[in-house]
């Protein structure tokens, strides 16, 4: 039983895992939900053990040629998920910078639509708890602003190259995702 390490480690490190890629993300964008995380860590650590594991078991065996085969592919396969994890952690890390500079530009963007809305277009301030954004490029948003009317909304370019978040109004009043219910 000394080699029994894979099966256990498996089930706890994709736990892990799935926490690591729900609360500290590795890479750009939403991170998923912790069903998302496990299910992503699930897979990733699977793929370790049904591609990579054999090879690292055969490594493993060159240089200890006593350990049976079985026992050879459980340690070459518990260190790969212990690695991934690793790596999960270093990464999510390493990415914690990068998030908190997302989070700080997307308050930009809601800070300087709020503050014009409720400085040039008062009657618009009801919608900005349904405020829909989308990236068009670095540092450039479209915020649109649900009215009363679903299909006209207050839709602003918000630029946030410049130290602060410049405001210009867009004279479309349709949004980027079709709005098919108030």
């Amino acid at each position: 039983m000394r080699g029994a390490w894979l099966w256990p480690a498996f089930f706890a490190l994709t736990a892990v895992d799935g926490v690591l890629i729900t609360e500290l993300p590795p890479y750009e964008g939403t991170p998923p939900g912790l069903a998302g995380g496990v299910l992503m860590a699930g897979f990733a650590n699977l793929f370790l053990l049904a591609v990579v594991a054999p090879f690292a078991g055969r490594a493993l065996r060159r240089r200890r040629p006593d350990l049976p085969r079985p026992i050879a592919y459980d340690y070459g396969g518990t260190a790969l998920i212990l690695a991934l994890a690793v790596v999960i952690l270093v990464a999510g890390i390493a990415h914690r910078p990068a998030a908190a500079d997302e989070r700080d530009e997307a308050a930009a963007v809601f800070t300087a639509v709020r503050a014009y809305v409720v400085a040039h277009e008062p009657e618009w301030e009801d919608g900005l708890d349904g405020v829909d954004v989308r990236v068009y490029a670095p540092d450039v948003y479209r915020a649109c602003v649900p009215g009363p009317d679903p299909r006209r909304w207050l839709c602003l370019w918000v630029d946030t190259d410049r130290g602060g978040a410049r405001v210009t109004p867009d004279d479309s009043m349709v949004p980027d995702r079709t709005a098919t219910s108030p």
